[in-house]
């Protein structure tokens, strides 16, 4: 099925179980990604939005996206932290950037007891992966 961009669904689902599998979280049962190529300057790039559910004290292990990545907290408490930087607790309507040269160190709800969900824009070069381990 083609969605209004012209990008196959089966495609979108398919880089958030890539996700998925990289930072150990669930999808959600109807998830919001949707891939999106650019025009002009930026024709070489997508952006890729991500609905993602993180169980009750889930976490992932550090990676980096060689994108630029937006986080939205829609609902709960999670951390985030790129090396080198603070470490935050952000609740519904809390942000989170990090830039394709960041290592994403911390990545984890805060809450043993609810899930955490987040909204993922990440800006990256068409066909590259989502996300990769880093050291």
């Amino acid at each position: 099925m083609r969605d209004k961009f012209g990008m196959t669904r089966l495609a979108g689902v398919g880089l958030l179980l890539l996700l998925a599998s990289v930072h150990g979280v669930m999808a959600a049962e109807e998830p919001l990604n949707q891939v999106t190529p650019l025009p002009g300057t930026l024709q070489d790039h997508e952006m890729l939005i991500l609905e993602v559910i993180l169980a009750p004290g889930q976490a992932s292990m550090p990676h980096r996206h060689n994108a630029h990545t937006f986080v939205y907290v829609l609902e709960g408490e999670v951390e985030m932290q790129v090396r080198g930087g603070p470490l935050l607790r952000l609740g519904p309507g809390g942000t989170f950037y990090e830039s394709p040269a960041d290592i994403h160190q911390v990545s984890r709800n805060a809450s043993s007891t609810r899930p955490a969900k987040i909204l993922v824009h990440l800006l990256k070069p068409a066909g590259t992966p989502v996300s990769i381990p880093a050291d």
